[in-house]
């Protein structure tokens, strides 16, 4: 996909900088673990796989699928949470002790999120899953190539393989589009947000009706942030903001002094209730896991925890709807990776075709956890199905992410990007706030950016 090429080159350089710090990182003391084991015996000898993650999501998409067609296969889970890097730092410290460490404490797989999947993948800690697992091209044919490309390394290896794709979408309220737009109708509603003026003008709209339009600051970022046409850092090391970063800036700036949005933070409480009963907010971005792990848990008056059913009647249980929204993007994603030094590779090379290629498996998770998965034919199967949510007002929601999907792309991402997204994002509330101009607020995000990545400078100009 990339090999011989310019770009392949500069992918090669930064990872390479990115991977030397973590071999060199200090990293005692880096967070919480939590290790626990499913089943009895493995299918080969008694050894256990050992699966690092983040959260509870992969296993529970492991024990819905693969784990339960290999009932005797042992697995160990690792879960260190994310909060201040852990789990990163946990990678880094174990993966180059492989050598040294015991045949059962040797990690097998461990999980890569989409903003640091290329920092792992231009590194000796990644195994070929093609050359060294044997998964095949005709394995592989159905997966979404963006999948492929981010997870693939600067000499054609493909180092990562995820059971997901996470297309995103603009999720509102079908109450207040009738009210604002006369339509709940997705298509209509479409046509109303198809560009960002477009969207703009209907903000305005929604606010002289006594609406937000969207909840807080970042809400938007990801719709901009994965159009950009060039990625963080350049092949000088220097930080470059792309145009579609700063027009972000712009359009947040603009909505917050206009009244129209909350002025809240992503995934504070306030944001949170902000998609409940009694939120007043038209609507937010959304990828594929989003609608259903978090906005269907937000809207809900009565959470299922404490008795409430998944049906019209509880909070806004058939409020929403999906359109595509201004920009196609994308948010989020897990990738399985195969560490070098697993003692497993057998069952790792199984339980990645399984999981990640098996286009009944991709069914199964789409049916049981309401996931967008990685298998065009499969979800083309499953919209043609007739399946709809009823979270979503009877939308076909599979068939809407199957239109975006096309449309991702990867191609400018970079092992730098949670670390510079989350410092943007920061050291901009203090500009919407208005407690700093617009150059104090890039002047504090370089300053904090670079003292995390001392090897990066200040691009002129």
């Amino acid at each position: 996909m990339l090999k011989g090429s310019k770009k392949a080159t500069f992918k090669r350089c930064i990872a390479m900088a990115l991977s030397l710090m973590l071999v060199v990182s200090v990293l005692a003391g880096c967070g919480s673990k939590k290790e626990e084991s499913s089943g009895e015996s493995t299918s080969n000898g008694g050894k256990v796989i050992n699966i690092y993650s983040w959260n509870e999501t992969v296993k529970e998409t492991y024990e819905a699928t693969y784990g339960k067609t290999h009932p005797d296969v042992k697995v160990n889970w690792v879960i260190t949470p994310t909060e201040g890097n852990a789990y990163q730092n946990k990678l880094d410290q174990d993966l180059p002790n492989q050598d040294k460490a015991k045949a059962d404490d040797k990690i097998d797989i461990f999980c890569l999120e989409a903003d640091y999947i290329l920092k792992y993948v231009d590194t000796e800690y990644t195994l070929d899953l093609q050359k060294d697992l044997g998964l095949t091209d005709e394995d592989l044919s159905e997966q979404y190539e963006y999948t492929k490309e981010v997870a693939t390394d600067s000499k054609g290896a493909l180092k990562g393989t995820s059971y997901e794709a996470n297309p995103g979408v603009f999720v509102y309220r079908r109450s207040i589009a009738k009210d604002v737009l006369g339509t709940d109708d997705p298509d209509e509603v479409q046509k109303a947000l198809e560009d960002w003026t477009k969207f703009g003008d209907v903000a305005e709209q929604a606010s002289a009706k006594g609406y937000k339009m969207l909840s807080g600051y970042d809400d938007s970022f990801r719709t901009f942030g994965n159009n950009v046409k060039a990625p963080w850092v350049n092949e000088n090391d220097e930080i470059v903001v792309d145009d579609a970063i700063d027009e972000w800036i712009d359009q947040t700036k603009d909505f917050t002094d206009k009244g129209y949005n909350n002025k809240t933070q992503l995934w504070s409480t306030e944001w949170s209730a902000d998609q409940g009963p009694a939120g007043k907010v038209f609507g937010f971005f959304y990828s594929t896991w989003g609608v259903q792990f978090t906005l269907l848990g937000n809207a809900l008056e009565t959470p299922v925890e404490e008795g409430g059913k998944l049906e019209v009647g509880n909070g806004l249980f058939g409020d929403y709807a999906i359109c595509y929204g201004p920009a196609d993007y994308y948010w989020g994603g897990t990738w399985l990776a195969a560490a070098k030094g697993t003692d497993n590779a057998e069952e790792v090379a199984d339980i990645f075709r399984e999981m990640t290629t098996d286009g009944e498996t991709m069914k199964t998770i789409t049916q049981t956890f309401d996931k967008f998965t990685n298998n065009k034919k499969a979800m083309e199967e499953y919209a043609d199905s007739g399946i709809t949510s009823a979270f979503l007002g009877g939308q076909n929601h599979i068939k809407m992410f199957l239109d975006v999907a096309p449309n991702v792309s990867m191609e400018n991402v970079s092992p730098y990007d949670q670390g510079m997204n989350e410092a943007l994002q920061q050291a901009f509330k203090d500009y919407y706030d208005g407690k700093v101009s617009k150059d104090e607020a890039y002047d504090n995000f370089f300053d904090a950016v670079i003292e995390k990545y001392p090897n990066l400078s200040r691009a002129d100009g």
